[in-house]
C-alpha cells in the first residue's frame, strides 16, 4: 500500500472538525460546518450523509480565493458582501469544490441515498459563516483558506469517512 492510498480524511459531525490522516496519524484539523438538519443519507433531506466516501472530483485549482461555484461552474463572480446583499438566499459556494461519491450501496450510493447524485461536496463558504456550528444545507463547508489547504493536499480518490463519533 502507498502512503497515498493510505491518505484519509475523516468528519467528525459530534466535533464539528475534519481531519486529515495518514495511516492512524492526524496531521491536521480544521473546524467545518455540517448540516443545520442533522445527519442523514435521503435524497432532498438537506442533511450530512454518514459513511465511507471517497473524492470523486476536485474543483476550482487555480481559481482565486473567494471564487463563486453554481453548478461546480466558476461564475466569475468574487464573493464580497455587496455580492451577499444582491443574493441574500444563496447557499455560497466558494473557492474550492471536493465532490464526494458514496461506497456503500443503500446507505450513501445509488438509489434515494446517492451523496453523489445529492452533490454532497466539501467546499469554502463566506468568512462570516461560523464554523463549529452545524449551519450547511448537507455539505461540509470550510474556510476558504482550509479548503484551498486541504485541496493542495489530497488527490481524487481519497477515501473521506463522515462519522458522528470523535476522532479516534
Amino acid at each position: 500500500m502507498t502512503s497515498e492510498t493510505s491518505q484519509q480524511l475523516i468528519v467528525s459531525i459530534n466535533e464539528q472538525q475534519l481531519g486529515l490522516f495518514q495511516g492512524q496519524q492526524c496531521l491536521q484539523t480544521w473546524s467545518i460546518s455540517t448540516s443545520m438538519y442533522g445527519v442523514g443519507n435521503q435524497e432532498n433531506s438537506g442533511m450530512t450523509p454518514l459513511g465511507k466516501h471517497y473524492i470523486r472530483a476536485k474543483i476550482g485549482a487555480e481559481k482565486p480565493l473567494n471564487a463563486v461555484f453554481v453548478g461546480r461552474r466558476f461564475t466569475g463572480e468574487i464573493y464580497s458582501s455587496e455580492l451577499a446583499e444582491q443574493h441574500p438566499n444563496r447557499d455560497w459556494i466558494l473557492t474550492r469544490i471536493l465532490w464526494l461519491c458514496g461506497l456503500e450501496p443503500g446507505v450513501n450510493r445509488l438509489g434515494q441515498v446517492d451523496s453523489m447524485r445529492r452533490y454532497i461536496y466539501i467546499h469554502g463558504t463566506p468568512d462570516s459563516e461560523p464554523m463549529g456550528k452545524p449551519l450547511s444545507h448537507g455539505c461540509v463547508r470550510m474556510r476558504n483558506n482550509d479548503i484551498i489547504a486541504l485541496f493542495d493536499r489530497v488527490h481524487v480518490g481519497t477515501q473521506v469517512t463522515i462519522q458522528q463519533a470523535e476522532f479516534v
